[in-house]
């Protein structure tokens, strides 16, 4: 008898077995005769800005690693959104940075036991998978019919257990994004020893009359955390990076946890260039939030009760007939994002693959006899 056999096979620890696995975005299938349109990732269809790309051709000593803790990167941050960079902590993408981040304040106690983190769902795909790997316990709170968070149900699901609550705005993979003045109030009655964060991606895109201020919540609310990334606006997505931003007290232990280099040095200067552009960024961010909305509104007009849309995407609640719609936009070279039985997500993309949508949405709504 082997020594594997007898032993038996390697396991992971029980929490691994029991989480979902995450679902990326497919690529468009090819079909004759027309051109394929990915609006299954809530990616930026524009390249990134010409001084960008020259950044990252200036980055060509691959045999030296950069700079550990992104330190250039933090600095131009700090100027930009005017904090200390010692209250900055960059990551290979937000998502890295959020997984430092749950893992330092949550897991499983010393008596087995374990500590609770608290967000919304439908969320982003990542939370319960992320949440985990930590040990902890997911604690989702159903959305609101509006498909907005139920703050008041997510404060009632505070525990003496919980550490941490996640607040996706806007929210992905449905759009509505929360205002300031709410916000601001949910902070005031979370326990100041339960982390906030505040999961930032589209930030950019949002266009509502309370836009939240986060950097100012942050600096009200010592327990408040930012998490952003260039993955979005800045069209960065192939180069991982983000940060969050937090008080020095919360970010010196994320500090010790987080992976050196784990920002490579195309990815840090392609990201300073792309700070010294926001002008330019941000037009290519107004004329996604003009596509979005033109998109919405036509959506809208066929019937469709599309919630309100604050990324560079949106929701189409289909319910039972989301793989079907998706299905029938993949044979038209259209990749969309199914979330069986409760809608499909799509990202704004080029105005050509938004009216072949458009044209499918239309169809499909007749065939199921809706207005």
């Amino acid at each position: 008898m082997s020594v594997s056999a007898a032993k038996g096979a390697v396991q992971p620890r029980p929490e691994i077995e029991e989480l979902p696995r995450y679902r990326p975005g497919v690529p468009a299938q090819q079909r004759a005769g027309l051109t394929g349109f990915k609006l299954s990732s809530n990616e930026n269809p524009f390249e990134p800005l010409p001084a960008v790309v020259d950044a990252i051709r200036r980055a060509d000593r691959h045999n030296v690693y950069p700079d550990p803790t992104a330190l250039p990167l933090r600095e131009k941050l700090s100027e930009v959104l005017q904090v200390p960079a010692t209250c900055i902590v960059a990551g290979a993408g937000s998502l890295a940075v959020l997984n430092d981040i749950l893992r330092v304040f949550a897991g499983r106690r010393p008596d087995g036991s374990r500590d609770e983190i608290v967000y919304a769902w439908r969320s982003f795909e990542s939370y319960p998978i992320s949440i985990g790997e930590t040990g902890a316990r997911a604690v989702p709170v159903p959305l609101r019919p509006d498909l907005t968070h139920d703050l008041e149900g997510m404060l009632a699901a505070i525990t003496e257990r919980t550490k941490i609550v996640i607040l996706c705005t806007p929210n992905n993979p449905t759009g509505p994004a929360l205002g300031h003045a709410e916000v601001r109030e949910f902070l005031s009655r979370v326990p100041a020893h339960v982390l906030v964060v505040i999961d930032e991606a589209y930030i950019e895109y949002v266009r509502t009359a309370d836009r939240l201020d986060s950097l100012a919540l942050q600096r009200e609310f010592p327990n408040a955390l930012i998490l952003r990334t260039f993955s979005k606006a800045h069209g960065l997505a192939a180069l991982r990076v983000g940060y969050c931003v937090a008080r020095e007290e919360i970010t010196r232990h994320l500090t010790t946890v987080a992976v050196p280099f784990a920002v490579s040095q195309a990815g840090q200067m392609a990201a300073i260039a792309s700070l010294d552009e926001l002008p330019a960024v941000r037009d290519r961010v107004e004329w996604t939030v003009r596509e979005r909305t033109r998109v919405r509104d036509e959506l809208l007009t066929l019937g469709l009760s599309v919630p309100d849309a604050q990324g560079n995407f949106v929701w189409l609640p289909l319910g039972a007939g989301s793989e079907q719609f998706t299905a029938l936009c993949s044979a038209q070279a259209l990749a969309v994002r199914p979330f069986a039985g409760e809608g499909v997500r799509v990202s704004i993309g080029l105005p050509e693959a938004h009216d072949r949508l458009l044209a499918l949405t239309r169809t499909y709504l007749r065939s199921r006899g809706a207005r």
